[in-house]
């Protein structure tokens, strides 16, 4: 299939690339919106997102909210974080920022997610 055959045309291509820009919704989000797109099910990236409630949260207060739950429900792997060595800290970061993404159906901020985890495990 050539880009002159393709069912997402430029402009809605560029509405979506609008919204990863202003942080509206992430990469990962993203990719479920040009699904969405390249089947056709609606005109533009805005219409899909807010259809299927797809917004990233982005709300400082609500994203910590969820961290303060994800640590407390994790107690073990909180103490094993802060007795690792820095280089092997960031493998159980990943382990935070996917419960967070997993309590908040891939919906928090990841960039935001890491900042408030990492300050607040430390």
């Amino acid at each position: 299939m050539s880009i002159a055959d393709s069912p997402v045309s430029a402009e809605q291509l560029g509405g979506l690339l609008v919204r990863i820009t202003d942080k509206t919704i992430s990469g990962k989000i993203a990719k479920t919106v040009f699904e969405a797109l390249f089947k056709g099910e609606d005109s533009g990236a805005d219409a899909i997102i807010e259809a299927k409630g797809l917004k990233q949260v982005t709300d400082t207060g609500a994203i910590e909210a969820i961290v303060d739950e994800v640590i407390a429900n994790n107690a073990a792997q909180v103490e094993q974080y802060r007795a690792s060595p820095p280089e092997k800290q960031g493998k159980l970061i990943g382990f935070f920022v996917g419960q967070v993404m997993k309590a908040s159906k891939g919906k928090a901020n990841p960039q935001q997610t890491n900042e408030i985890l990492r300050k607040k495990l430390s």
